[in-house]
């Protein structure tokens, strides 16, 4: 059995692991490739120190998620079916190496986050 995600370390193994499947990915791969290129030195830690804001309430992270989206999706328009591979993708990686309440709520909190960015940046059907 997995043990749950206790630190900081364990969400750099977390993102790493789940940008190693994002970057390969059929569905997403190419947004991320088109916006972060080949250098993932800015990315990765923005995004431990917003999964540690979200997980452990620790400072660090000041950016708008929300409003990144929206940016992007001018860009590259952003479809329900890229929200949901992310999903799937987070989900996959969080079960294969972690396991308990905080790996629930990572899981969790992700799905809130696609759901709304999701809903700001896709129009009703």
């Amino acid at each position: 059995m997995n043990k749950d995600i206790e630190n900081k370390g364990d969400i750099e193994v977390l993102i790493n692991s789940f940008y190693d499947l994002v970057k390969k990915d059929d569905t997403i791969g190419y947004i991320f490739k088109e916006i972060i290129g080949e250098d993932w030195s800015h990315h990765l830690p923005v995004m431990y120190d917003f999964w540690n804001m979200v997980l452990f309430s620790k400072p660090g992270y000041a950016g708008n998620p929300t409003k990144k989206h929206v940016e992007l999706d001018k860009k590259t328009p952003l479809t329900k079916a890229h929200f949901d591979r992310w999903l799937s993708l987070w989900n996959e990686t969080v079960d294969r190496l972690y396991t308990g309440e905080l790996a629930d709520l990572a899981k969790n909190r992700a799905s809130l986050m696609a759901n709304l960015i999701s809903m700001k940046v896709t129009p009703v059907p």
